[in-house]
């Protein structure tokens, strides 16, 4: 991979662990339109997916900042995994039927 990669992860790695503890607590615009019109509270139901890092924050870790900032770094390292390999993949079949 190229040099140009490796320095974007880790500027993306350095943004996920230092900012992500800085993120607003206030709702999001869904929930924020939600809570103006007083109908957050007569959601019900399931959630669709069961996120295995609820709310942005890392499950186990006492601190929040720390555990913010781990589950920024864990999202960004598992994306760029599955980014990587889609790309390997879709190289490898456009090599193959070249």
């Amino acid at each position: 991979m190229s040099r140009k990669i490796w320095l974007g992860l880790v500027i993306s790695l350095l943004v996920a662990a230092l900012l992500s503890p800085f993120a607003s607590a206030f709702p999001d615009g869904l929930e924020r339109v939600a809570e103006d019109y007083g109908f957050l509270q007569t959601a019900t139901g399931q959630e669709v997916v069961n996120s295995p890092i609820p709310d942005y924050v890392m499950p186990g870790i006492q601190n929040e900042g720390l555990a913010t900032a781990v589950a920024g770094v864990l999202g960004v390292v598992i994306t760029f995994a599955g980014i990587t390999l889609l790309l390997k993949l879709l190289v490898k079949r456009n090599k193959s039927s070249a």
